[in-house]
Order: structure tokens, then sequence, then C-alpha cells
């Protein structure tokens, strides 16, 4: 008997989450792939274990139909970190364990797989010399790190200031790690696609000496040939160094013996969908499990990690991490100064202030570049028409659809719903519909005509360039307007968040950012700790040229009705500690994380009653459990979500917190029986789901 992992065509929460029981003529190694009949249809499947116990005479079991010859078996750590994974996330285990895996697996023929291996084998990696690529001079801030990391074992959060050099830092460990053992592997992590190409150029240049075949990238932006191809390269060892988002926190990687975990406070880390899991902390349970160092960089830690590093206090639990500080820029280049513009003494519906307008030409007549941010795409966040109140209401979803002037649509950002913008307004048939509110498009056309009579060295007019989800949506369009932006094809860039983030552009001297005062007062207790990171990470484009900021001081210029906002003090001051002194002591006081534990339970149904009556009576269930169980937990009443209708689906969610991370795991444990029984009997719930440790309330 052979108990096999599988995808069950069962919800996620079934009684079937664990692994299913096959025959097979002799023994198969825990982690080998094999093809077993499910139902009607054959699937990929994991070997999971082998009992000693041979099946019950009685017990008729199918045969596994095939073993994936030629693939080794997945480790016995990666077997551990997935079945970690599947039960803290509540999920199960098929689900996430294949999931890990590359989908054109589940299709590939032995003789298809064979032919794969055989190509694979014949690309030979280079024997590496004692010395890549030239590396830049070490600074003393980056020689003591190395230093530190080279003697200790971590986990290390590294907290570097923006331009501090922490990418550098990462390269000379990685080339440390890749020396001592040939046969080593590391596993360097960032946020968003859009930062891999310019990292995995970087990475390339430094660790060419090692071979083409030696460094593949892993992102859900890749073909399913590339994804097995690449995964294939990891599995076997072949790969010395992978490159990617989240999901390459998953990837089978026998040798492991570093993990690095760029903007380790990026939001993009929690994956939102399916298996809700952290790769942040998932990366650090695995280097815990394998042994492998941990790096955690960011000019911004999160709070979780910064709480977890700090100074040791007798008495107290012992830190789980270890903080390294790197403060300073390389090559002397100084952090820019932050003036903030009171926008309640400016005209009303002012986009751009005049001081803002005089700084951002002066910057331009000396040839400098100018970065402005506005997290919100379009032209307009809403339509309405004065005369009978008629807003462009999306009729899917609880928002706005958002005007976007090139095409001439009302869009919908949540469900994509898309529609002309109407000639006359649908409610009384006026024609002089306005607009309300600004975006990315607005926000360029109206630079365009501040700075109509500027030009060019050459004569030519200044260029205003914007850069978002809609303007990058075709493939290779990001990385063109990124090279126009570091060639210098740009004056003035206009963005959201995706251009506060990771990138080195070297002639920007003046950042400004407009409209940041609505995280200030969100119920989400995280909104200003997500507001702060983006700052400051949007600060440090300004003046990473050493020679460009001391001829110039760099600036951070923020637009706010709000300007004596604490938030705003230590942005200042670029003082990360204190900001997060401040906020620490007050998750501490109303007993948030990381002081207590957190759980939602999301409920999708046609009616916004129908989702809480759900809800409502698992928490019945829940309080039954408490009462027996005797755990510190605390169930909250259901609510709707913030967010609470999208594609016509109505959307609640219920909160559960604790102080005891054990307790509310047991308690998540208990309860699944109750929930599943409850999903049968509320026909009209369409979904639900356990989010652990939710980024989002």
């Amino acid at each position: 008997m052979v108990e096999v992992a599988v995808l069950l065509p069962t919800p996620a929460y079934s009684r079937l989450s664990g692994p299913l029981s096959y025959s097979h003529s002799h023994q198969l190694a825990p982690g080998s792939l094999v093809r077993v009949p499910l139902g009607q249809r054959h699937s990929l499947g994991l070997v999971w274990h082998a009992p000693s116990a041979p099946a019950p005479e009685d017990m008729a079991l199918k045969a596994i139909e095939q073993v994936l010859e030629g693939v080794p078996p997945l480790s016995a750590h990666w077997l551990q970190l997935v079945d970690f994974a599947a039960h803290y996330y509540q999920r199960s285990l098929g689900e996430f364990a294949l999931a890990c895996l590359p989908p054109q697996l589940r299709d590939l023929s032995n003789e298809q797989l064979a032919r794969k291996l055989k190509k694979r084998s014949k690309i030979k990696n280079l024997e590496a010399p004692t010395h890549g690529a030239c590396q830049p001079d070490l600074t003393p801030e980056q020689a003591v790190v190395l230093q530190r990391m080279a003697s200790e074992p971590g986990p290390f959060v590294l907290h570097g200031s923006t331009g501090s050099g922490k990418t550098e830092v990462y390269l000379r460990r990685t080339a440390a790690v890749l020396a001592s053992d040939p046969q080593a592997q590391v596993l360097m992590l960032v946020p968003e696609i859009n930062l891999t190409p310019q990292l995995e150029e970087r990475v390339r240049q430094r660790f060419a000496h090692l071979g083409e075949a030696a460094i593949v990238t892993m992102h859900s932006g890749m073909t399913p040939a590339q994804r097995l191809d690449h995964w294939l390269s990891a599995h076997t060892g072949q790969a010395r160094l992978v490159l990617g988002t989240r999901m390459a926190v998953l990837a089978s990687m026998p040798q492991l013996k570093l993990i690095v975990v760029d903007e380790e406070h990026d939001p993009s880390y929690k994956q939102q969908e399916g298996a809700r899991y952290s790769a942040r902390d998932l990366a650090v349970y695995r280097g815990q499990l394998e042994g492998a160092q941990v790096i955690l960089g960011s000019a911004t830690p999160s709070l979780e990690s910064w709480h977890h590093s700090r100074d040791a206090v007798p008495g107290e639990p012992s830190p789980r991490y270890q903080r390294l500080s790197m403060p300073s820029r390389v090559g002397h280049a100084v952090l820019p100064q932050l003036r903030r513009v009171d926008m309640n003494h400016q005209p009303r519906n002012t986009l751009i202030s005049a001081p803002l307008l005089a700084a951002m030409r002066e910057r331009l007549a000396r040839q400098e570049q100018v970065l402005v941010l506005l997290n919100r795409r379009g032209y307009a966040p809403v339509l309405h028409c004065a005369s009978c109140g008629w807003k462009s209401e999306c009729p899917q979803c609880s928002a706005f659809r958002v005007f976007h002037k090139t095409d001439r649509t009302l869009r919908c950002h949540h469900c994509s719903l898309t529609q002309p913008v109407p000639r006359a307004c649908p409610g009384c048939g006026n024609q002089d519909i306005g607009s309300f509110g600004h975006g990315t498009e607005r926000l360029e056309e109206h630079l365009a005509e501040l700075l109509v009579d500027m030009q060019r060295p050459d004569g030519s007019p200044l260029r205003v360039a914007r850069i978002d989800a809609d303007s990058t949506r075709l493939k290779g369009e990001l990385v063109r307007q990124l090279a126009q932006v570091h060639d210098g094809d740009v004056d003035v860039l206009v963005g959201t968040q995706m251009v506060a983030k990771g990138h080195d552009f070297r002639r920007v001297t003046l950042v400004a950012a407009l409209n940041p005062d609505g995280a200030l007062f969100s119920s989400d207790f995280r909104a200003p700790e997500r507001l702060f990171a983006l700052l400051m990470q949007a600060a440090g484009r300004a003046g990473r040229d050493a020679q460009m900021s001391t001829a110039s001081p760099c600036e951070m210029w923020v637009q706010t009705f709000h300007p004596a906002h604490p938030l705003f003090e230590t942005l200042k001051q670029h003082d990360f500690a204190a900001f997060a002194h401040q906020q620490l002591d007050e998750r501490r006081q109303a007993g948030l994380p990381p002081f207590t534990f957190q759980a939602l339970v999301r409920a999708e149904a046609r009616s916004q009653e129908a989702a809480q009556a759900f809800l409502n009576q698992a928490a019945e269930a829940g309080h039954t459990w408490l009462g027996e169980l005797e755990l510190p937990l605390t169930l909250y009443p259901a609510v709707p979500m913030s967010m609470q209708r999208v594609a016509n689906v109505e959307r609640a969610q219920m909160l559960i917190e604790s102080t005891s991370r054990p307790a509310l795991q047991h308690f998540l444990q208990a309860w699944q029986t109750d929930l599943q029984h409850l999903r049968s009997s509320h026909k009209t719930v369409l979904r639900w789901a356990i989010d652990v440790d939710p980024l989002a309330i």
C-alpha cells in the first residue's frame, strides 16, 4: 500500500484532504512522482509515504498506473515544508503539493519527459573560476554586515536605507555560499515580476562565470514549458541560483544553502487566492528546516520582522532574528529632504501646487528628472452628473467605474467590466457629464500642459511619460519604458506604486507624492505601515547618484491636508525606527499583531444575508468548541468586507483572534468539520475560505 497526495476535485476543506491509498508492485520512495486513477480521470500524484502495515485484505485498492522515471524523488525536507504549509494555512495536502509543481508534469509521458531530461543533461555549466565579474568596492557598513553573515547563522533582518547597497550584499553573500560548496543552491525572492528582469540582468552579469544554465527564474509570467524547464533545473541541482517571486519559495532545491527575501515587507509575498501562504514566513521556516541561511532585506521592514529582531530584554522571549543595519547610502549620496505642502492653503481642486511646480521647473531646467507618484490609475475615479447626481457606479461591484480617457471607456478595476463612456447622463439625459478626482492619465495630461513652455537642450518639448498597469499591459512594454527613463529620454515620470520601489533611477532628484492622506485614517490598522513604506521607497528613488545629489540636494515633496501628522514627522527624519516604535506601541495596547494572531473566514454568496448567516452559524459552532477546548480565543461577529460586492457576488468575513498561535491553529483544525457540514446546508453560499495571518481586514 502506498499513500499518494493528489489534487482532488473536492473542496480544499473536504474530509478527503490527506493522501489517498493505492497499490503498487514494489516499494516507492517518498517524493516520487506517479500517475494514478482518480474517479473517471487520471491524475498526477506525489508519493507521500508507504505505511509499514499492509492494507487490510478486504480493502480493494486501485493500482498506481505509472511512475515518472528519470525525475529524482522530491526531498524529505521539501515534503515536510509542504506538509507544514498545508496544515498551517488550512488547505488540503494534495492542493498545496500539486500547486508547487509545474503544470506540464501532469501531461507529459515518460518518453517525452526522458527526451526533455536528456536535452537538459547536454547543457553543461562552466567550471567556476576563483573570481567572477568585476565587483564594486564595499562600504564599511557592507563589510561589517557580510562579516557577521559569514560568522553567525541568522536569520537576518538587513535594514538598509534605500541606496545603501543591499543588493551588493546579497550578491557577495551568494558568491561566498556558492564558492564554499560546488553543489550549493541559492534562492533569491523579489516581490513582483516587474522587478525580476532588472535584478536578473545584474545577477547574470555577476555570475556569468557559472554558465547560462546555472541561473533560472520562476514567476507567473512564464510559459508552461519554461516553468517545467526551470523547475527541472532547480530540482536536479543544475541551477545554482533561482530568482523568482513568491511561488519560488516552494521550488524543489535539494542543495539549498541561502534564501534572500528582497523587500521583505512587500504585501505581494502574501498569496491572496487559493492557498493563502506567506512566502516570507515560509522562507524563514524553510531555512530552519534545511539549515539554510535566511536574509530578509528592506529599507522599511515589516513590523513583524522588526519586532522579531528587537534587542534582547531580560525576562522576555529571545528575538527570533538578528538585525543588521546599513543606514548610509553608497558613495556619500544623501537621502532626500522632505518638504510638505499644506493643501488646506491651496486653491480648491489643485492637483499640482505652485511651490511644487516651481521646484519641478527648477530641476527640469538643470536637465534632472522628476518622479511624480499618484497611486490611482485611469483619468478620473468617477464620472458624475451635477443635475441628477448620477455616478459611474459599477452595476456588479461596490465600486465606481474609472474613466479612462485614452480609449474613452468606463472600466471597473475589480471585475473588469468595460463600457464606452455614455454620450449623455443615463439618469437624466444631461450631456454635461463631469469627472471627479484625478488619476495618472489626467496627471500626465495636466503636467504636459503646465510644462508646455519648457524645452530640452535640443529644442524638443519635455517628455512626460506614464508607467502604470494600463500603460504596461503589452509584453515587454515595461522593460522598454524603464529603459527610456534610464537613458534620459523621459523628463517627468508619472506612475503608481510600481515605479516606487526597486528601480535605480540615477538622474531623478525630485520625487513628489500626491494625495497620500487616504491611508492615514483607514480602518485597516496596517494602512499607516504600508503608506510609510511606500513613501520611504518612493523617496529612495531620488538622489541615488552621489554627484547629482551633492550638486543639488534631492527632495521629496508630499502634498497633504495633514502636514503635522506624526507619520510625516518621522518620514522627514527618515527615521523608520521611531515610526516602528510608535506603531508597535499602539498595536501592543490594542492587542494587534504581532502581539496577537489572527485568521479570517470569508464567505461569498449571492446575497449578503446568506454569506453572513453562514458565518454566524459557524460562529455558534465555534463557541461550542471554545467551551470544550478552553482556548484563549475571540470570535468576532460577521461583517461585510470593505469591498462588499465584486462581480455580483456578496462577500462577508469573520475575524478570529488569539494571543496564542498554537491555540488558534488547534481551534481551526477542530472547527473544520463543522464548517464542512454547514457548507452543505447553506446551498446559496458559493465558496468560503480561511485566511491565516491575513494582511488586509
